[in-house]
């Protein structure tokens, strides 16, 4: 059993900086590191949260900096005397040579002042090591069952993790139980079409938005956009690649790719595409939880812009850009070979200027989106 490992801030600062070059997905750098992914993810949006203070000559800041300074060293002191007992009991426990098996012997279950855990941990054990052995989970196994959701969920989007499940075991000869094939689903953001209403309870109600685009006329760019989120599969892992297309033209007007699907992921693509192309009058979500939540909402409100959601569960609602993910999918990502997400953002960037610029659209009578949604913009304002 490996040794049960613990990060300085500067190691976490390492770390994290390597999840935001997203030279690599975030499950390789998980497993380099013999990190959670879920770990990382934590860790990169506490950085984010904390990066202004890098800048911050706030005096009051300063001083609570040096009283919370001042307490960690009585705290330090307070903890000597124990550090003490702990070394002593430590050298007549350990040796060098010690194997794993005469390291759990080692374990006094009814010594007085160090508990169980704190002896695992100094002994380089893992507490559960002493009543069974871990099992590690068969992670090709896991990236194979993603990439077949991934191509059935793309191909039919109705599919719930009851179906799914049954086509897993019925086309492919997959075992797997309703439970971790609903888990598999949440963890690439995919739900399927229910018929009806959602009478289940809902989970941050006070941010769901009701949908405004039932029975709207669409006419003129930047009146409505829709922003989602989309697994990319990786040979080793996933990426999540969110995009913004506008209603009327069928048009591209931002997208990013990340290696984690966090808030800042909605939050700098809805800023960034602002900037580039104005603020629209409506922005479309579904409910997940990147939406649902404050940041988002006071970034839409603060532009003036209003906030329209999906149905729960109601795919359909958001139809423009589940088309496009079912373009790009079976047009791009599953006919080409790629093994970085440097590669996987070239492929996805040389898509996108395909479909905006040259790939001619049936609903927009075989214009281009970028045709009609500059032409649009142009006419307006002219």
């Amino acid at each position: 059993m490996k040794k049960r490992r613990t990060f300085t801030p500067e190691q976490k600062t390492k770390i994290v900086l390597e999840v935001l070059k997203e030279a690599q997905t975030l499950t390789e750098i998980a497993a380099k590191y013999e990190i959670q992914p879920n770990q990382l993810t934590r860790w990169k949006s506490e950085f984010i949260k904390n990066a202004n203070r890098a800048f911050s000559d706030d005096a009051d800041e300063t001083e609570q900096l040096k009283q919370v300074h001042e307490a960690q060293i009585d705290e330090l002191h307070r903890q000597i005397g124990q550090l003490t007992v702990e070394r002593n009991w430590l050298k007549k426990k350990l040796n060098n040579s010690a194997s794993r098996q005469s390291r759990q012997s080692m374990v006094d279950k009814k010594h007085k002042k160090l508990t169980i855990t704190r002896q695992c941990q100094l002994l380089g054990l893992n507490r559960s090591t002493l009543y069974y052995q871990p099992h590690e989970p068969d992670r090709s196994e896991e990236y194979r069952i993603k990439w077949l959701i991934d191509e059935i969920y793309t191909r039919d989007s109705s599919l719930g993790y009851r179906r799914m499940t049954h086509i897993l075991h019925r086309d492919h000869g997959i075992n797997i139980n309703k439970k971790r094939t609903r888990r598999y689903m949440r963890e690439m953001n995919i739900y399927g079409i229910c018929p009806g209403p959602n009478l289940s309870k809902r989970g941050r109600l006070k941010y769901v938005h009701p949908y405004l685009l039932r029975g709207l006329t669409i006419d003129r760019p930047n009146q409505v956009w829709s922003v989602d989120i989309t697994y990319c599969r990786m040979p080793k892992g996933h990426m999540y690649l969110a995009a913004i297309i506008d209603w009327h033209s069928k048009y591209i007007v931002g997208y990013e790719l990340s290696n984690t699907m966090d808030k800042s992921l909605v939050l700098n693509l809805v800023k960034r595409t602002i900037t580039a192309h104005g603020k629209p009058e409506i922005i479309n979500s579904d409910q997940g939880s990147q939406f649902t939540c404050e940041d988002y909402i006071n970034l839409l409100k603060e532009n003036n812009i209003k906030v329209s959601m999906d149905g729960k569960g109601q795919a359909l609602d958001n139809i423009c850009i589940e088309r496009f993910w079912r373009s790009l999918k079976w047009e791009k990502l599953y006919l080409e070979e790629y093994s970085t997400p440097k590669q996987l953002r070239n492929i996805i960037q040389e898509y996108i200027a395909y479909y905006n610029i040259y790939r001619p659209h049936q609903t927009l009578e075989y214009r281009t989106p970028g045709e009609v949604y500059y032409r649009t913009l142009a006419e307006k304002t002219a």
